[in-house]
């Protein structure tokens, strides 16, 4: 059962869909970064027809929340309640209530449950009594919980150590929209863009619904950006601090880690990191990398023929990106900063950006290889300079993302964002031999090396493109997610 309403979300709903018509009771963890859409979807998903629903409130006491739940109880039970002056006293109304339904299915929604543990509410002690010792067998029960504070939703609830370790039946995490949802989202919202004017709304704004439904289709691009990020009162111009406040308990190093990689958008090891924020010690710092991770924040990858412990840490989030390369030290002054910026400084933005993109739709990138059933692992590489001890001098090189393919064959692709289709030029075909020969020679590698080539509008013909014996343009990552 799909709705109308929801842009995209194909598995999500197909997974809700085999929840809800499970026989027995189901308690499911929907959790993801704040404005991603998690309970639009629930809601939609629904059409608004819950048993039971109520949203905690941000740094609302815990007598102000009690008095709220009791309120929905009472709007939805059609009976007067008692004050509640615990969870327990407030759950077991609950459990009263949804025994008296005399239905086969009884669907009940918690939104933003995070907000309700508050300091010396005993909320998940209250909440685990009522699951473990009733709810878990009341068969009729679906119950969704969402949040998006999601240092609470990882160790506190689906992965809780306590009294609800292993007792939620799936946690479904909300990601961002791909580049084909977000097309879909605009085209539902009258905004009729080309591919290129989405990738790079994309590169700005990620796939973020609640951000991209504040476009406005009968301006360009350009004139959006500047009044959402750098017109003095622009939407979008102070989210960043809420953004990270809302979402961890420690948003402080949480912004420190993110902040130290917009610096360094190559990306850094853990000890980079936390040199670079002056951090000694503690499981705080790894639980942080954990949940950015997690979140889509950041991207965590290891170098060709590199171990674990060698990862490298980048930023991925493309607000966070945007914002920090060019919002935090803006003035406000500059209401058309973005209409009037040099070329050379947005084409270095959105070379990292695009990179980014790219990495983000790897299913599209394979099934247009014709790889997509292959094992397939994704790197980036490296190398300094080198001097071996015949003298020879190798060079340094990079290489962006290669896909290392079970039927020993590695994709080595260049990824480039142009306005134009790319053209190779004898010195770049040079340095791509000398790039390739350099990688062999530092990583041993044994199987057949494939330049790929990753661009907005593709590589024009010339006597050099045969460096290329493969492509991918901006309409294949526009493609519906194969998987």
């Amino acid at each position: 059962m799909e709705n109308s309403k929801i842009i995209g979300r194909k598995k999500e709903q197909h997974l809700l869909n085999t929840l809800c018509n499970k026989k027995e009771a189901q308690l499911i963890a929907v959790y993801g970064r704040r404005r991603v859409g998690k309970t639009f979807l629930i809601k939609n998903y629904f059409n608004n027809e819950f048993d039971f629903f109520f949203t905690g409130s941000y740094n609302l006491a815990t007598n102000v929340q009690l008095s709220l739940f009791r309120e929905a109880l009472q709007q939805y039970s059609h009976a007067a309640q008692p004050n509640f002056k615990t969870w327990f006293e407030a759950f077991a109304a609950l459990q009263t209530y949804i025994s008296s339904l005399s239905k086969e299915r009884v669907v009940v929604f918690i939104d933003e449950i995070p907000w309700m543990d508050m300091p010396n509410a005993n909320f998940i002690g209250a909440f685990s009594y009522f699951w473990n010792t009733w709810g878990s067998s009341c068969e009729k029960l679906k119950l969704f919980v969402c949040g998006s504070a999601t240092t609470w939703m990882l160790n506190k609830f689906v992965g809780d150590k306590g009294g609800l370790y292993g007792r939620s039946n799936r946690s479904i995490y909300i990601a961002p929209f791909s580049l084909n949802e977000t097309e879909l989202f605009l085209k539902d919202r009258g905004i009729v863009w080309t591919r290129q004017q989405i990738t790079e709304t994309y590169m700005i704004l990620g796939g973020i619904p609640y951000y991209l439904d504040m476009l406005d289709g009968s301006l360009p691009l350009s004139r959006n950006i500047d009044n959402l990020f750098f017109n003095e009162n622009g939407n979008l111009r102070r989210e960043y601090d809420f953004l990270f406040r809302s979402l961890y308990n420690n948003s402080g190093l949480h912004k420190q880690i993110v902040e130290s990689l917009s610096k360094k958008l190559k990306g850094m090891s853990q000890n980079e990191i936390k040199e670079s924020i002056g951090y000694q010690s503690g499981g705080a710092f790894s639980e942080a990398l954990e949940n950015l991770e997690k979140c889509d924040f950041i991207r965590k990858y290891n170098s060709f023929g590199k171990k674990n412990k060698d990862a490298i840490y980048q930023l991925s989030d493309q607000y966070s990106l945007f914002y920090l390369h060019f919002v935090t030290n803006h003035n406000g002054q500059d209401s058309h900063f973005w209409e009037n910026l040099n070329a050379h400084t947005h084409d270095s933005w959105a070379g990292y950006a695009f990179e980014q993109v790219c990495f983000q739709h790897i299913n599209q990138i394979k099934s247009k290889l014709g790889i997509r059933g292959t094992m397939t692992n994704a790197y980036s590489w490296s190398c300094q300079p080198k001097v071996d001890k015949d003298g020879t001098v190798w060079k340094g090189a990079q290489i962006d993302l290669l896909l290392q393919r079970a039927d020993q064959i590695i994709n080595i692709c260049e990824v480039k964002y142009s306005k134009h289709p790319y053209v190779i030029t004898a010195d770049y075909y040079s340095r791509i031999l000398e790039r390739n020969s350099t990688f062999v020679h530092r990583t041993k590698a044994k199987e057949a090396l494939h330049n790929t080539f990753i661009t907005t509008l593709g590589v024009q013909r010339n006597q050099f493109s045969e460096a290329m014996q493969s492509e991918v343009v901006l309409d294949d990552l526009f493609k519906e997610d194969p998987d």
